[in-house]
């Protein structure tokens, strides 16, 4: 990586906070109610090290080999790094999201939370986990349901290797900042709902690079930024995420 790209990283991530921390002020929230989950997949080990050098220290993977690779290559580094599952979770990988990972955002249905909950290393603390909500009810997204949240949420409750922690969502893309108010404004109260079962949930995931300061405005507690922080992903290189270059 050269110093330029080295230099767009640490730059690149004051910017978010700066972003983070007007949007929190604007709606009279501190900003250190709010996460910044820096979304590096696609990217090499290369870009999240210069990422933990400017101080970023929570990451987000979506593809699970991908994750469990960077996992491994960053494994000991101190202060500890956060390692975050954001992608859609197959039932035949759950396994290595339960041995590696420590949080799971996308949560969708009974059978993934049992596979988790029977696959976490009883040497681990639990796994911390949000229930992935279709907002936008898009059927091309994952995500459950708002009236079919208590439901699993009463029985994810039940189960030791599992925190419950709250909610992630990915609404449909939107422009018009009032729309993405009012869409994120939902969750807000699916989360309220849910705190009535669930008294140690207090996560809202929501948020990306367009539509942060909106999700901020209605309480999303960690946001989920990658272009604006690594750049625009290249999907065609073939190259390995821990590759130095």
């Amino acid at each position: 990586m050269s110093l330029s790209q080295q230099n767009a990283i640490e730059q690149n991530l004051q910017n978010v906070r700066e972003k983070i921390a007007t949007a929190a002020h604007l709606c009279g929230r501190p900003s250190e109610e709010i996460t910044l989950l820096a979304v590096s997949k696609t990217k090499p080990a290369s870009a999240v090290e210069e990422a933990i050098a400017a101080g970023q220290l929570a990451f987000g993977e979506n593809y699970v080999q991908e994750g469990v690779d960077k996992i491994a290559h960053f494994a000991g580094h101190q202060p500890a790094l956060t390692w975050h599952f954001i992608g859609p979770l197959q039932s035949n990988k759950s396994r290595l999201v339960a041995e590696n990972f420590d949080w799971c955002h996308t949560i969708d249905r009974l059978k993934i939370a049992q596979r988790l909950n029977e696959q976490r290393p009883a040497g681990l603390p639990p796994l911390q986990v949000l229930i992935q909500v279709n907002i936008s009810d898009e059927a091309s997204k994952s995500g459950i349901a708002i009236g079919d949240l208590a439901e699993l949420a009463r029985q994810i409750m039940t189960m030791p290797h599992l925190s419950l922690r709250g909610l992630m969502a990915i609404p449909a893309v939107e422009t018009d900042y009032a729309r993405q108010l009012e869409v994120f404004g939902k969750m807000r109260e699916a989360l309220k709902d849910l705190q009535r079962i669930c008294p140690l949930a207090d996560t809202l995931s929501m948020g990306m690079t367009d539509d942060m300061p909106a999700a901020i405005a209605a309480g999303s507690t960690m946001v989920r930024i990658g272009t604006a922080i690594f750049g625009a992903r290249d999907y065609g290189v073939k190259q390995s995420p821990l590759s130095l270059d």
